[in-house]
């Protein structure tokens, strides 16, 4: 076996026993099993509310600048008519 092949089984050979110990002792899992902390869970609810409302005041300017658009329009035809 040339030194190219010697490296490429022990890495190999690494990683699959970084596998089998990750899988026996759980390492790497134990974060995702607790779940979020409680500030993470209060963080998260607040950023959410954010959304909601960045999210309404999108609605509500949309809203306006339709109107303002129709609006606009709706005086152009006036000054049209007469």
């Amino acid at each position: 076996m040339d030194s190219g092949q010697l490296t490429a089984v022990l890495i190999v050979a690494i990683v699959m026993i970084a596998g089998i110990m990750r899988a026996r002792y759980g390492y790497g899992r134990h974060r995702r099993d607790i779940g979020p902390s409680p500030q993470e869970h209060a963080e998260n609810l607040r950023l959410r509310d954010e959304v909601h409302e960045l999210k309404e005041r999108i609605k509500v300017l949309e809203r306006i600048t339709v109107d303002k658009e129709n609006s606009l329009a709706n005086e152009i035809e006036s000054l049209r008519n007469r």
